[in-house]
């Protein structure tokens, strides 16, 4: 396998400079590159190795903004909500939600207004809307303790969300950008009328692209770096300080399949807060997510506490007949949310939207992001660019709202055709397998199973339906450069994952570094 993506050269001028491989560096990045821009994108970890693959993997217009008044919020999100699923059908797709109206939770003709507005506000869209229900009809009650008999159901949508940065990467690169993961700026200033900005290898990442320390040159740098954009602003020379940031932690728990059908639930609690449960891998729950604020030492490697978990058990006990316990828990994840600071004591309150803030009066510019939603991050992407266009000479329009992400071109049967044909041409692959394949990578799957004949063609078995073909597509087109890269983020195989299958990856990976 060739990697066709353009090499590195650290005396090439880029336009544009993006600081953070999470879903808005890595939008801002595909974006600029198809406006005809050089854009060099340089990570610290891996692709969505922190806040953007610690997501309740949704997309959605967030019902509960409502009830803070972000219309704006809500209605943007909703747009793109329909544009995400019609450019990247392979790893997003619609999902039910079932909204029980418990005893002293909110009073059904605020959830009724509340739905409407959910419906509407955005204009005409693609999916179901809403309805009242009896949870005692099993296709939408099934799993609920007795007592609840009434309900709402709504449509959003369900996505991938590792998977959608990784996909806005490949495109990017094929589109000319350069991508350096393992990769971390530890200072920039102005030289002339660029940027002059130092890269050094993370010591501590596999596989850095560099080898040493380097400085390269940019018209322009955008600071997409998360919880750590703030911290960022410290290291470019003559950056304004205009903003900040409120961290707060959210956390999940996967459990055994907790209840059965297709559907998601959204559930009220005591405190004002929802709970989503969502079903996750074919056989687990997702149910999350907590909203705590924590300090800047909780960014690298959020944790979630014993607290947390309690609390999400809980949370998911009052509702479901099958109670769940911190013994039930298969695995957990948690990511900081760089929210931007609105004044907020409370932070379930504290906005999701997202704020884009220029940090130079004059001389070369630099555009910082605070908050924002991965619903959203397509049309940040313009924003930002909308905002830079005075110092992006020669910038084309924008251009991403109906190009398929690599591997969304599926024809007009939709996923159950291109799956279908993908099981006749390769019928040698296991049922779920195929399934599995075929949602990560689409029509790209063909780059990994090419004229395999049988299994064998693949190479190495790693077990779980993993072979050698694979992970070396991930390396090759992916920047997957460890076990943890091929397991939690490019996939979630490490969930059912065979005793060894990590060591047999990590030793692969160090005889093909």
């Amino acid at each position: 396998m060739t990697v066709s993506y353009p090499a590195f050269d650290p005396n090439q001028i880029f336009d544009l400079l993006v600081i953070g491989g999470g879903i808005n560096g890595v939008g801002i990045a595909r974006d600029a590159t198809g406006r005809g821009l050089r854009v060099l994108l340089v990570e610290r970890d891996d692709l969505a190795s922190h806040t953007s693959s610690a997501s309740t993997k949704l997309i959605h217009g967030g019902l509960r903004y409502l009830e803070y008044y972000e219309f704006r919020l809500v209605r943007e999100s909703l747009q793109e909500r329909e544009r995400l699923i019609r450019i990247a059908p392979q790893i997003s797709w619609p999902l039910r939600f079932v909204l029980p109206q418990p005893e002293g939770g909110r009073p059904g003709w605020m959830i009724r207004i509340g739905l409407f507005l959910y419906d509407h506000i955005a204009g005409r869209h693609s999916l179901p809307k809403s309805h009242g229900v009896n949870l005692r009809d099993p296709n939408w009650g099934k799993g609920l303790k007795p007592g609840l008999s009434k309900g709402f159901v709504y449509s959003d949508a369900w996505v991938d969300d590792a998977r959608l940065v990784v996909l806005n990467a490949i495109d990017a690169a094929q589109r000319g950008a350069t991508i350096l993961t393992g990769t971390a700026v530890s200072g920039a200033e102005q030289q002339g009328d660029a940027w002059a900005v130092t890269l050094e290898p993370n010591a501590d990442a596999p596989a850095p692209a560099i080898a040493a320390p380097c400085t390269v040159r940019a018209r322009t740098i955008v600071n997409a770096a998360g919880p750590w954009v703030a911290s960022m602003l410290g290291s470019l020379s003559g950056a304004q300080r205009d903003g900040a940031i409120k961290l707060v932690k959210g956390s999940h728990i996967v459990v055994p399949r907790i209840y059965p059908g297709d559907h998601a639930f959204i559930l009220q609690q005591d405190d004002g807060r929802i709970v989503f449960t969502i079903p996750y891998e074919g056989e687990f729950t997702l149910v999350g997510t907590t909203d705590v604020a924590v300090g800047e030492e909780e960014r690298a490697r959020p944790k979630i506490s014993a607290e947390e978990i309690a609390y999400l058990c809980a949370a998911s006990n009052r509702y479901f007949e099958r109670q769940i316990a911190p013994a039930d828990v298969v695995w957990t994840y948690s990511g900081v949310r760089p929210l931007f600071d609105d004044g907020q004591e409370d932070a379930k309150a504290v906005t999701r939207d997202y704020v884009l803030k220029l940090g130079r009066a004059e001389g070369p510019q630099v555009l910082s992001v605070f908050g924002g939603k991965l619903t959203t991050y397509r049309r940040l992407a313009e924003h930002a660019l909308d905002d830079l266009k005075p110092w992006l000479q020669g910038s084309g329009d924008a251009w991403t709202d109906t190009v398929p992400l690599p591997g969304g071109d599926l024809g007009t049967g939709g996923f159950a055709a291109f799956l279908q044909q993908a099981r006749e041409r390769w019928p040698f692959v296991p049922a779920q397998t195929m399934e599995r394949m075929a949602h990560a990578y689409g029509t790209r799957i063909a780059m990994i199973l090419g004229e395999a004949q049988g299994w064998q063609d693949l190479g190495s078995d790693f077990g779980g339906g993993l072979t050698e073909a694979e992970v070396r597509y991930l390396q090759a087109y992916e920047w997957a450069r460890s076990a943890e890269d091929v397991l939690w983020r490019r996939s979630k195989l490490g969930l059912t994952a065979v005793p060894d299958m990590a060591e047999k990856l990590a030793f692969w990976f160090k005889a093909n570094a």
